[in-house]
């Protein structure tokens, strides 16, 4: 399997300086980044750490619980996972102190409970959850009719 790649450039000090992040692998782009926005509950364009741990986990979570529906006999037509991702104060400095996962799916073949079951095993076995497996992870996962 391929190792991807990002890389950050950033200038100054953590309170007065920025940086950017490059999808370098994907070349799909150059974000910024900076302390103070990533406090900020307005991020005013610049994204962070969890906002990139956000998109890592929806997109892996999306791919595994699709998988998951197959494997359980169903046909995935549209799934949409929203991931939250809250950074908190700790001592020293701050971390992730949890992720909410949410799942609204249209799924042909499977029932209530299968989706869920399907959900809930995608959420233990998404590799981007084993990843971070020191952070609480909640899942809110319902079909659409």
């Amino acid at each position: 399997m391929p190792t991807r790649t990002s890389r950050t450039a950033w200038n100054g000090t953590l309170q007065d300086g920025s940086g950017q992040v490059e999808l370098s692998s994907s070349g799909a782009g150059t974000f910024e980044v900076s302390f103070p926005k990533r406090a900020a509950e307005d991020a005013g364009g610049t994204t962070s750490p969890e906002e990139l741990i956000a998109a890592a986990h929806s997109s892996c979570y999306a791919m595994q619980l699709s998988a998951l529906i197959a494997e359980a006999g169903g046909t995935p037509q549209s799934l949409e996972i929203t991931a939250d991702v809250t950074l908190g104060p700790d001592d020293p400095g701050f971390k992730l102190t949890g992720i909410a996962l949410t799942v609204r799916g249209e799924v042909d073949g499977l029932d209530a409970d299968g989706f869920a079951a399907a959900a809930q095993a995608a959420k233990q076995t998404c590799p981007v959850s084993k990843a971070l497996t020191g952070v609480p992870i909640t899942l809110d996962a319902a079909l659409v009719t």
